[in-house]
């Protein structure tokens, strides 16, 4: 019955359009008085759910990729982008593919990526002549590139609710990563010999060579990223912070575009989104404690037990379960709730939580190009000018890659694991 009233309350305040977070937390609220339990005991949970040292790095991590947004660094990348793929039919559409490659080294957000890049990127379009469904589509749907490429923020969550190494789950988007890019770009060159797309600019290695020197020490953040975790010279909390660090050097020293102005702006900003993001880590918390001390998990288990051995068909079924929550739930309340249920699971029918948080995290960024969440199409949406409805339509062919891709990685589990094997010999 408690359990009964504690997801009747969450559906039905989702419903209203209370915001995550409270709607967790109040949800979780119920099921504490109804259990006598002390009210109190809300709060204890909250906190001690945003309490982990690795969580430090997610203001970092926003206010670096605010940083080279305000800083002219995304110009630069795009440029570079434009001299390297330019040249291949719907060149704009691979140019878009490739800085959401370069940019989901320093961001680690989906929405950053399509806020960010997706002005530049669909202007850039529009003026060269494609036509708005692809430019939103390809937009929309390269952006969730960037949280399977380290860093990501929801691996930072993801390692914190499965106790994983997040250098681990940072190495093992790579490939992922990569083959999301390949496979949007086979997408983007079948849409442009459909509808006759020119390319966008001559392959010259002139213009590569000088772009590349202006995009240089931004490509350096991903490398500085990445190349310090991996050697172990820093944690990825310690990363973080170098790369906002980098970024205040870039703009304040290197290039001059930040001001004092703007660096207070950003600073407010990533406030507001940390915030933000800590109450629905917090809210979902109390609300996984809920679940785990009711035994959701075993139960869950048991129930797959009875319906199949097979772990193949387990993983269906936890990827269909997931693409259902993550068609009504903000990612990172999703990855919350659904670890501490999925992840028990997973590990009795021999799934490696690695390859888990990999194939998880990219079936959530699905439910980012689908309504009725689909923060990345409202973002889209409001840059572009273009109708909700509209870049719901335009995003839907781009899907069909992206879950090829999905289950690749979800049946190939050495598509994920090879490069954490090979670098930390898991």
């Amino acid at each position: 019955m408690a359990l009964t009233i504690l997801f009747s309350a969450l559906f039905i305040l989702m419903l209203l359009r209370v915001p995550i977070a409270f709607s967790l937390a109040l949800a979780s609220l119920g099921y504490i008085l109804y259990d006598g339990l002390p009210p109190v005991l809300l709060i204890h949970s909250m906190i001690g759910g945003m309490d982990s040292f690795p969580l430090l790095s997610i203001p970092f991590f926003i206010l670096a990729g605010g940083l080279m947004n305000s800083a002219g660094i995304t110009e630069r990348i795009f440029g570079f982008a434009r001299a390297l793929v330019g040249w291949m039919p719907g060149g704009l559409g691979h140019v878009n593919i490739g800085s959401s490659i370069i940019f989901a080294g320093m961001s680690g957000a989906a929405v950053a990526d399509a806020g960010g890049l997706g002005a530049i990127e669909i202007k850039a379009m529009r003026d060269a002549g494609y036509d708005d469904d692809f430019s939103v589509g390809v937009t929309a749907a390269s952006s969730t590139i960037g949280p399977i490429i380290p860093p990501s923020l929801p691996l930072v969550i993801y390692g914190v609710m499965a106790s994983v190494s997040i250098g681990q789950l940072f190495v093992a988007g790579i490939i992922p990563g990569l083959l999301m890019a390949v496979s949007l770009s086979i997408m983007v060159w079948w849409i442009a010999r459909k509808r006759n797309y020119p390319t966008d600019v001559a392959f010259r290695l002139s213009t590569i060579k000088s772009t590349f020197k202006q995009a240089f020490l931004p490509l350096l953040t991903p490398v500085i990223i990445v190349g310090g975790i991996v050697s172990g010279v820093f944690t990825p909390t310690e990363a973080a912070i170098c790369a906002a660090a980098y970024a205040i050097f870039l703009g304040v020293v290197v290039y001059r575009s930040l001001t004092i102005r703007k660096l207070s702006v950003i600073a407010i900003e990533t406030i507001e989104i940390t915030a933000s993001i800590m109450m629905i880590v917090g809210a979902a918390s109390v609300f996984a404690w809920i679940l785990t001390a009711n035994q959701v998990a075993t139960h869950f288990g048991d129930f797959l037990l009875g319906f199949t051995d097979n772990k193949n068909v387990v993983l269906l079924l936890i990827m269909l379960l997931v693409l259902i929550v993550g068609l009504f739930m903000e990612t990172l309340a999703a990855i919350s709730i659904l670890v501490p249920v999925l992840l028990p699971v997973s590990v009795q029918f021999g799934i490696d939580p690695v390859h888990l948080g990999i194939i998880v995290i990219l079936n959530l960024m699905l439910g980012l190009l689908t309504p009725p969440v689909g923060m990345v199409l409202f973002v889209l949406s409001r840059v572009s000018g273009v109708p909700f409805e509209k870049c719901v339509s335009a995003t839907m062919p781009f899907l069909v890659p992206l879950v090829i891709v999905l289950l690749l990685l979800t049946f190939i589990p050495s598509l994920t694991l090879y490069l954490p094997e090979l670098l930390y010999g898991k």
